[in-house]
């Protein structure tokens, strides 16, 4: 049981869309990615994801709307819901609470998907 320090975690990589483990309890996984540009469309049939912006705006697209996420604000997408995370340009740092199963891109297979994750 020691303290997590989210801001050094941050600070142990630059890649973007390539979430790392820095905790987990019940069933879920506490993830971090700094992220840039924009993702792929795909969703989750089993698992809702909590996206909480820690540091610039995270742009969530859905086929019918979009939000923007500004640090300290949060965004639960339910499960099977489509959408696709972006940003304006800029590196826009995340942490997301799913579960333990959940892949990033879904159902998608592609470059970005990331199947097993680095604990840090």
């Amino acid at each position: 049981m020691d303290k997590i320090n989210i801001i050094d975690k941050y600070s142990l990589f630059e890649d973007h869309w390539n979430p790392r483990v820095i905790g987990e309890l019940n069933g879920q996984h506490v993830k971090i990615a700094k992220v840039k540009d924009e993702f792929i469309w795909h969703s989750h049939e089993l698992e809702d994801e909590l996206f909480l912006v820690w540091k610039g705006t995270l742009i969530m697209e859905f086929r019918d709307k979009t939000v923007e996420i500004a640090p300290g604000e949060m965004l639960i997408v339910p499960r099977g819901v489509e959408h696709r995370p972006q940003t304006n340009g800029e590196e826009v740092w995340i942490m997301m609470l799913e579960p333990t199963t959940t892949v990033n891109t879904g159902a998608v297979d592609n470059e970005r998907t990331r199947k097993e994750l680095e604990s840090i």
